[in-house]
């Protein structure tokens, strides 16, 4: 009998979410060598092969002023999404993340009988929890990244899939990769590197870049790289430079990869920073009516994903008015080189964080499951 072709649609809106869709469809072609993609995503994605509808350079819309001032065009790809869906009629509705548009598109989904698998799920465990509820009627299954979230699920009385997380996949590939030559690209010497991850958006980066720079100061024996944002040019960041700061635009990874510390803006940045086994400080500064807000709403007792995935203190946090120059110095001295004993200790402790992830292989484990229960329904 011949084998019926399947048909998947992926939804991711950011580029994290390009990332991870393209290792996923890679994946889902393995398991499926005749399968055919629609998709929402960026670059990496169209690489992998299929009809792209919409580029994340058209989603991306970041902070709640950004969200409120473009909310006709979110309503318009809405509307869009919804009828292109429906008219592809997909065996498979995968959503990466992204979960203000993609929960809106499971639901719709749901009502026409599509199946809708939800990788990445939405951090409902950090705030909102009642979302629970809503994710379990608006999806067939759940894949989700982080250790701790299949018990958060169970209490809730849903089942859903513990995959491992796609950052391991990512990095391992890209060391795999040749190196990129930043040393004669920057006209770098044979000083170690301090990385500093100051954000995306700018108002984040405005405040929070010039104590980032300020305590770099007292690294004197450090090349000083900070990681840019692809949004921004350089005529946004020169007026916070000091003097022998060097920026490399989207290009984080090739930093982190020859980076000794890091000071790193807090979110997935701090993970990725942990898996390229580099010595960091988190940090976050807000407004205060934001951070006191968030306060009352977030029900986390960390801010990064290595402390919250490890249930401890690995990495310290400075927020808020504990965010000074001082304290990202007196933190990050403790791990140079020379301090053998701290650094070692933080090494072996991202290493464990590392096998607590799920090691590599996150994507395939995940294609495999789309792929089974399509077929199981078949």
């Amino acid at each position: 009998m011949k084998t019926q072709i399947v048909k998947y649609y992926l939804i991711a809106g950011e580029t994290s979410g390009d990332l991870h869709g393209s290792n996923l469809m890679r994946e889902l072609k393995i398991c499926d060598p005749t399968a055919v993609f629609r998709f929402w995503g960026g670059d990496r994605m169209e690489t992998i092969g299929g009809t792209a509808v919409k580029h994340i350079r058209d989603l991306a819309f970041m902070g709640f002023a950004e969200v409120i001032a473009n909310l006709s065009a979110i309503s318009k790809n809405l509307k869009r999404c919804k009828k292109d869906v429906l008219a592809f009629n997909p065996d498979a509705l995968v959503l990466i993340d992204y979960p203000g548009f993609n929960m809106r598109i499971a639901k719709f989904a749901r009502k026409h009988n599509i199946s809708v698998h939800y990788y990445i799920s939405p951090q409902v465990w950090a705030w909102k929890q009642n979302r629970v509820y809503k994710l379990k009627k608006i999806c067939n299954e759940i894949y989700c990244i982080l250790p701790f979230e299949k018990d958060f699920y169970a209490r809730f009385n849903v089942s859903v899939h513990f995959v491992g997380h796609p950052l391991i996949d990512a990095i391992t590939q890209f060391k795999s990769e040749v190196m990129t030559d930043l040393s004669g690209e920057l006209n770098l010497d044979e000083r170690p590197i301090l990385a500093v991850l100051p954000g995306s958006r700018k108002q984040e980066i405005r405040v929070k870049l010039p104590i980032m720079l300020k305590a770099a100061k007292s690294f004197p024996d450090y090349q000083v790289l900070i990681a840019g944002a692809p949004n921004l040019g350089m005529d946004f960041y020169r007026p916070m430079l000091t003097e022998g700061e060097k920026i490399c635009q989207n290009r984080t990874y090739d930093i982190l990869r020859l980076a000794s510390l890091a000071m790193v803006t807090s979110g997935t940045a701090t993970l990725e920073t942990a898996l390229f086994k580099v010595p960091e400080v988190v940090c976050y500064k807000g407004s205060r009516i934001s951070y006191l807000i968030a306060r009352r709403l977030i029900k986390v007792k960390f801010i990064s994903l290595v402390n919250l995935i490890m249930d401890k203190k690995v990495v310290t946090e400075l927020i808020q008015q504990d965010l000074t120059a001082e304290n990202i110095v007196a933190e990050l001295k403790r791990f140079e080189i020379h301090n053998a004993a701290d650094r070692q200790e933080l090494l072996r402790t991202y290493d464990e964080l590392e096998k607590k992830l799920g090691g590599p292989g996150a994507s395939a484990r995940t294609a495999k499951h789309i792929f089974e229960n399509i077929r199981k329904k078949q």
